[in-house]
């Protein structure tokens, strides 16, 4: 079912399509007002609160809300409204196994789990969001209004609607195998954000903060090395080659391996800390012996550290590692090494990093100074 506003013979009304079927018809005869238009080949309501409830009684949740004469948007276009009506549907049962399919498909061609975990978990909103119309009955006009009517409402961010976009293309290409041109489903236009930069001092001040000898020691090596959160967690012992001052890191973003250089200091800093923890499988391990840290408590051990050094920024680990990256730059490290370094599999995420260096933007002279 989908609904959309129209002007029928100058008057707002709610348009609602819908397969033939007796039982929908006759409830929505219920409806004060309800007609069915020749012309337009769908049934049209008055566009009122009472039309909109009516509609969430007997067909689930609109994905419009009503509009008073005022043009105002009514309560029920807010925010927390949409997340609870989506959230609340239950999918079928036919389709959570379509899901597990999926799943499985990307599981087999070696998708990430997290990956993995992000395009579930988006295509299952796609899919709540089209209820009750089943996956194989999905059109291309419900990815727009997916976009319009929940993505945009509920200002989530180009990277869920472009996720959600591409979980789509996969399940309904890999999956679904039906008629339903996926080329049609458009990926937003591209941000361009510029990355968080901490100063010297900061990161300085950040990385003494810790009294916790591992708190000091992950923190450090994420700054020191450039590295993702994941990558942080997922180190071995093993995978410290302090005799050619070398870290691997295996199997990062992309399935890729790398090597970065590590100094002197941090290679005494990761001795002192072996021989106190006596680290067994993971580099760094969480209270449970022999599991890796968990990344809800590597963002407690930043926000302490944060706090206590002073920073009011809202500091995340990522941060550091694009700290790491400008702050070579500036030391005048050359941005195809900056590349490898960072694994970045394209030149053009590296030099965003030109766009936040000191050293470039100094160099700007502005034509008040020459006044």
């Amino acid at each position: 079912m989908k609904e959309s506003r129209v002007n029928y013979k100058g008057q707002r009304r709610i348009r609602v399509d819908f397969p033939y079927d007796p039982g929908l018809v006759s409830k929505i005869k219920q409806i004060p007002g309800a007609l069915w238009s020749k012309n337009l080949s769908a049934w049209h309501l008055p566009d009122n609160q009472e039309s909109v409830d009516l509609l969430r009684k007997y067909f689930g949740i609109p994905m419009i809300s009503a509009i008073p004469q005022n043009g105002k948007p009514s309560a029920h276009a807010s925010k927390q409204n949409y997340k609870t009506e989506i959230t609340g549907r239950v999918l079928p049962e036919t389709t959570v196994q379509k899901i597990g399919q999926f799943r499985n498909w990307m599981s087999h061609k070696r998708y990430g789990e997290s990956t993995i975990k992000t395009y579930s978990e988006t295509l299952s909103v796609l899919l709540r969001f089209i209820l009750p119309k089943s996956p194989e009955e999905m059109q291309g006009q419900d990815m727009i209004d997916f976009v319009n009517h929940y993505i945009i409402p509920n200002k989530y961010s180009y990277a869920f609607q472009n996720q959600a976009v591409n979980s789509a293309k996969l399940f309904f290409r890999e999956i679904i195998k039906g008629k339903l041109n996926v080329e049609s489903f458009k990926r937003p236009r591209s941000e361009h954000k510029l990355p968080n930069v901490l100063s010297k001092e900061e990161v300085k001040a950040i990385l003494q903060a810790p009294v916790n000898l591992k708190h000091k020691c992950m923190l450090s090596l994420i700054y020191a090395c450039g590295l993702r959160r994941s990558e942080m967690l997922n180190l071995k012992p093993t995978d410290i080659d302090s005799k050619r001052h070398m870290l691997i890191i295996l199997n990062s973003k992309g399935k890729k391996d790398r090597m970065v250089p590590i100094s002197d200091k941090i290679i005494e800093m990761l001795r002192e800390y072996y021989k106190l923890y006596r680290p067994g499988i993971w580099l760094f391990e969480g209270q449970t012996p022999g599991g890796p840290y968990s990344e809800a408590s590597l963002a407690k051990v930043l926000k302490n550290a944060c706090d206590k050094a002073g920073v009011r920024k809202p500091v995340t680990l990522h941060w550091l590692r694009h700290s790491y990256a400008t702050h070579l730059l500036e030391n005048g490290t050359d941005l195809r090494y900056i590349q490898e370094l960072l694994g970045h599999k394209s030149s053009k995420t590296t030099e965003i990093y030109t766009h936040v260096s000191e050293k470039s933007l100094q160099k700007i002279i502005s034509p008040f100074d020459t006044l």
